[in-house]
């Protein structure tokens, strides 16, 4: 049977995206792989997949006129696609949600420790508000019961559908979270608008002590955010995703009471971004009719290293230790932090290229720890957020 040609035009960012993309079963295919500034309406007019990242704005401009038939982004989030027109022009479009599901609660956690061993969260102790309980929102809540957190979940397209008995209202999780964290997806409008969900209405009702927003920068007020840390010494952030990205706010970079802030890396772990891709290719081989044989199983490298971990005084600090061997987050915060000496015109360039050019991280169930003295509750602990300690006796 003669190969029908199959022209993709690919952001070479994605990872793995000659080995997944270059051979498709009964296709001749013609795959360009370009910079995402490459990416115009003249290289798709004949080209008939488009694949991409976050930083192509896939619409009608860009589309319209062309061949394209099919568009996926290698990304969770999916706000720079216009999906009714997309699907108006009869263009099938995919996204990879629920690939770097993994690697957001390994960030999660590594920050979540980071805060208590700082003293400003005790983990057992404190009230956790998750606004969002989609994949991430949900496992989140899973971790986190486990380790002894009181939980509040915030989710008003689930409620409806659901019921409240599982749900808080806004106004009762802003009145007892200590530290709420948004898992949401940005949607500019409708009933369940997150665009500016967090704004000075908000955080004037907000009882606790700390935000942490690993979902979409524009969830979350900048003004309003710099205005509430200013408020009281005692308040704090995490912020891994940044409204107006890749340009950010160096004043709130700057501000004393970020304590930990990241260039959107919480799903750049290497199996994240393999996740990505494989999510991506499943999706075009549905619609091609065509089976699978490209697996990111085979194309990621295999782990050989043990890494041997020492306990600390305590059980929290112990596994802090684990979670920041495995990943060091403030390398990430350090590194961020080093661009404050740059010009304001210089920020979105680093930011990018950190991005796009970052450190390997496997996912922390592909590594092997060794931990001595460890005891039962620990390695328990530790299992919780996936870590699986292989020895623990000295």
């Amino acid at each position: 049977m003669k190969e029908r040609k199959l022209k993709i035009v690919a952001d070479a960012h994605i990872w793995g995206v000659y080995a997944a993309f270059s051979s498709l079963p009964g296709f001749n295919v013609d795959l360009q792989v370009v910079e995402n500034s490459a990416i115009t309406q003249a290289i798709l007019l004949d080209a008939d997949i488009l694949l991409t990242r976050s930083s192509t704005k896939v619409n009608a401009e860009l589309l319209e006129g062309t061949s394209v038939r099919f568009a996926a982004t290698a990304t969770i989030g999916d706000d720079h696609y216009d999906k009714p027109w997309l699907e108006g022009a009869g263009i099938t479009w995919a996204n990879a949600a629920g690939s770097s599901t993994g690697s957001v609660i390994e960030y999660m956690m590594a920050s979540l420790l980071e805060l208590h061993v700082r003293r400003l969260i005790s983990i057992p102790d404190s009230t956790l508000g998750i606004v969002g309980v989609g994949r991430i929102g949900s496992l989140l809540s899973s971790v986190c019961e486990k380790l002894g957190m009181n939980l509040l979940y915030n989710d008003p397209p689930r409620e409806r559908i659901e019921g409240d008995g599982k749900f808080a209202s806004m106004q009762r999780l802003l009145a007892e979270a200590d530290v709420v964290t948004l898992h949401t997806p940005l949607l500019r409008d409708g009933d369940d608008k997150t665009f500016h969900l967090i704004d000075s209405e908000w955080f004037s009702a907000f009882k606790g002590q700390g935000v942490i927003n690993a979902a979409r920068g524009g969830c979350v007020d900048n003004s309003a955010l710099l205005n509430w840390l200013d408020g009281d010494v005692e308040r704090f952030a995490v912020l891994d995703c940044w409204e107006g990205e890749p340009n950010v706010s160096k004043a709130l970079l700057a501000h004393p009471q970020l304590v930990i802030a990241t260039p959107h890396i919480a799903g750049h772990s290497l199996d994240g971004k393999a996740a990505n891709t494989q999510y991506v290719y499943s999706a075009l081989c549905r619609y091609l009719g065509v089976e699978p044989v490209w697996s990111m199983r085979e194309a990621l490298p295999v782990t050989h290293q043990i890494r041997r971990v020492t306990t600390e005084k305590g059980p929290w600090q112990s596994l802090h230790r684990l979670a920041t061997t495995l990943y060091p987050i403030m390398q990430d915060d350090h590194e961020m932090r080093g661009w404050l000496v740059q010009p304001d015109e210089n920020l979105a360039g680093s930011f990018s290229f950190f991005r796009r050019n970052y450190p390997v991280r496997r996912a922390w169930g592909e590594e092997q720890v060794e931990m001595a003295n460890a005891d039962e509750k620990l390695i328990q602990y530790a299992g919780v957020i996936g870590i699986d300690v292989l020895h623990s006796e000295v």
